[in-house]
């Protein structure tokens, strides 16, 4: 009888713990992605509003050659994530997966910040630019640091029943920080002149990112630490990370990162972020017509992330990848041919929309698949710094090597770019084991 009424008690105690750590699990993910969000955000106002302040920092008659010259520092940012993903990715292996996302925010936050208050270039001249040059700099050590980061951390933290689901709200936070950038950009495109927002309306997004950042650096310090870290950190042989350990006993999966991420992260960037000046700058709308356009089109994408990341824990992660492979290899050519040729708003968001559904196939899983392939010691930076070499190299070029060949008259090499790099991707996909099932989070 007392061995019956002492279980009972630590029943129900191991209960109200299991409860309470789900709890805390559930606020975690949802807190990392929050700052995630933020993240997300200050980084793609940069290209939601350089249609407006590309004039006040690069003086030219002709606005292709303006936005050029924005994109061209866009793409500058990209080229720091690798250093920032080989930073913080060591920080976060070793520090924690916590004060790596921590520290990652507060650098987004200085970036925006110095941008937000950047005089022009008719002010102070070349130094305008140059002011611009280095916040991007910082700004692409932050996200370099953040996606291995925040990558890793959902990972760890969501459970092997729905890790698919839970982790695919990195790009759930991340479309709504494109999102949010685009919502800002509607309500000070209703509320504020075209000359008005030319002149400094343009200055109130970055402000609002470097203040929102900072609350979020004080919001993930609070954050529960992955068991998966904690575990590691424990053990007394543990080995480093480090460039040289990753090069030395992972190669083959830094390289698989490289490649599988090459055709998604192109795509991605061109159909959301590039997209957008494409349907003015080659389509023919109107700045408010695309914006709503993109905006209606990168809500819905960001409602199908959970759906698709749901369905990968159901089938595994590479069907996925390959729908996308097939879907982007085939639609690309025709899907821009179609938007050149059409002037009405619905016709050009299904097409935009479209392309979305296709590119879901790997923004939904990306983070997950990556994180399953290192064991947890070397993680954010297996996961943050090959996966950044392969953004510098095509997503953040996709738009200035877009604007070049359509500023020398040969656009339509863009799509046969893009289409030819997602099939590469596509022979990496069907050739690569499925990780769902050979996952190394589960053997931490």
């Amino acid at each position: 009888m007392s061995d019956i009424s002492t279980s009972a008690p630590d029943a129900l105690a191991a209960s109200v713990a299991d409860h309470h750590l789900s709890r805390s699990r559930l606020l975690s993910i949802f807190g990392g992605s929050a700052g995630n969000l933020v993240e997300w955000y200050d980084w793609y106002v940069y290209a939601a509003f350089a249609l407006y302040f590309a004039p006040v920092f690069f003086p030219a008659s002709d606005p292709t050659a303006q936005l050029l010259s924005a994109g061209a520092i866009f793409a500058i940012g990209f080229l720091m994530r690798p250093i920032g993903a080989w930073i913080m990715g060591t920080y976060a292996d070793r520090k924690g997966r916590k004060a790596g996302l921590t520290l990652s925010v507060l650098m987004m936050s200085a970036g925006s910040m110095l941008i937000a208050l950047t005089p022009t270039y008719e002010s102070i001249g070349i130094g305008a630019p140059a002011l611009l040059v280095i916040a991007r700099l910082v700004q692409g050590l932050s996200v370099g640091g953040e996606y291995g980061a925040s990558a890793t951390y959902l990972s760890e933290m969501a459970g092997t029943k729905r890790r698919g689901f839970w982790s695919s709200f990195q790009y759930v936070t991340l479309i709504m920080g494109q999102l949010l950038a685009l919502a800002v950009l509607l309500i000070l495109q209703g509320t504020m002149s075209e000359a008005a927002l030319e002149s400094w309306g343009w200055r109130i997004p970055f402000a609002i990112g470097g203040a929102l950042a900072l609350i979020v650096m004080f919001l993930r310090r609070r954050l529960m630490e992955t068991e998966n870290f904690t575990k590691t950190a424990a053990k007394e042989d543990k080995p480093q990370s480090g460039v040289f350990s990753l090069l030395r006993h992972h190669p083959g999966r830094a390289a698989l990162v490289i490649a599988l991420t090459a055709g998604g992260t192109l795509a991605f960037y061109t159909y959301s972020t590039y997209m957008q000046k494409y349907l003015v700058n080659s389509a023919g709308f109107s700045r408010v017509e695309a914006s709503w356009i993109m905006a209606g089109a990168l809500f819905v994408f960001m409602c199908m992330q959970p759906l698709f990341g749901a369905l990968s824990d159901r089938v595994g992660r590479k069907p996925l990848m390959i729908f996308f492979g097939l879907a982007g290899m085939v639609g690309t050519v025709p899907l821009f041919h179609a938007l050149e040729g059409t002037s009405d708003t619905m016709t050009a968001f299904m097409l935009v929309m479209a392309a979305l559904i296709a590119v879901s196939g790997y923004t939904s899983i990306n983070a997950v698949v990556k994180a399953e392939l290192f064991p947890a010691h070397i993680r954010a930076l297996g996961v943050a710094l090959p996966y950044a070499i392969a953004n510098a190299l095509f997503g953040g070029s996709a738009e200035y090597v877009a604007l070049q060949l359509k500023d020398w008259g040969v656009e339509s090499a863009f799509y046969w770019y893009v289409s030819g790099m997602i099939g590469l991707s596509l022979i990496v996909y069907v050739f690569m084991s499925d990780t769902r099932r050979t996952s190394l989070i589960d053997r931490d």
